[in-house]
């Protein structure tokens, strides 16, 4: 079988349950210290999830005040005008709107990792890799990742990855303030995360916690991370994430958005009635409060 993880990126592999490093064997690897071992699955999938329990201490720093001095803009993302890469002629998932993408770095060399957190079916290796990173996709239990792990114990060495990309993955995480800790670890000073969070969606059935546009902040900011953007979707309206994710059973979405349609629209006059009457624009106030996910764009500071 051929080995899908780079030298590179065994070198920079640990043991999920001590943090030491591992070295390969015959099916898998061994961790030099605890001597536990990690076997690959039978679609070749390092599996380097936690094997028993292990405690993870927090502290939180009470009366701290959650925004910055000057406040915070929570307003639908605008294209950055200065991207670094041109993601033009790529194949790229829809989810991944020119305004997200527009956000990405660039590598800084041959040798940059990005962490594709929560790859699931690793539809976002061809972007990565031609932003010019070496693409690293982990999931829980998505088939084709290269390596299973746990967002609350990440299996690699402090401040290995540039970038880290994290689409609708903090929903699913039982304890997301621990996942933002491992995150700050394993990204270097000056790195990047991108992702995306769940908001007014309907429950998936196995997700957690949907996240407010404060507590969203306040998980980066608890990730010690700088937040540069926070957006609500204009277009993934919690109205249109209701009706397209089971508000009729069974029913096509075209269908079930039809349905919604003009209430969504009824909705949409009433707070333009709103601003007019008030003198004040609502509009972005609007989507905040209305929306189904949120875009976040923070960076690690650096040293």
């Amino acid at each position: 079988m051929t080995d899908p993880i780079s030298s590179r990126v065994w070198n920079n592999l640990i043991c999920s349950y001590c943090g030491h490093g591992l070295e390969k064997i015959k099916d898998g690897a061994e961790c030099t210290a605890c001597g536990l071992q990690y076997k690959y699955t039978k679609s070749g999938a390092l599996d380097l999830r936690l094997q028993r329990p292990k405690n993870y201490p927090l502290d939180f720093e009470l009366g701290t005040p959650l925004l910055p001095n000057g406040g915070f803009q929570f307003d639908p993302l605008q294209t950055n005008p200065a991207p670094e890469v041109d993601f033009s002629g790529v194949s790229v998932p829809r989810h991944l709107t020119k305004e997200i993408l527009s956000y990405f770095p660039r590598a800084k060399s041959k040798d940059s990792l990005m962490l594709d957190l929560g790859c699931g079916d690793a539809i976002h290796k061809q972007i990565s890799e031609h932003a010019g990173f070496e693409w690293v996709g982990l999931d829980y239990e998505a088939p084709n990742a290269q390596i299973l792990g746990d967002a609350h114990m990440l299996p690699f060495k402090d401040k290995t990855f540039d970038f880290i990309l994290c689409i609708t993955v903090m929903q699913y995480v039982r304890f997301p303030f621990v996942m933002m800790r491992e995150i700050n670890r394993v990204l270097k000073p000056g790195g990047k995360l991108i992702g995306t969070v769940a908001f007014l969606e309907p429950s998936h059935g196995t997700s957690f916690y949907h996240h407010s546009h404060l507590g969203a902040h306040n998980l980066l900011r608890y990730g010690g991370l700088t937040v540069e953007r926070l957006a609500p979707s204009e277009t993934w309206s919690s109205l249109k994430a209701q009706a397209s994710m089971g508000m009729f059973f069974k029913m096509p979405r075209a269908l079930a958005q039809a349905i919604v349609f003009p209430l969504e629209l009824l909705h949409k006059l009433w707070w333009l009635g709103g601003s007019l009457v008030t003198r004040k624009p609502l509009e972005n106030t609007r989507i905040r409060h209305f929306t189904g996910s949120f875009t976040f764009v923070a960076s690690k500071p650096a040293e």
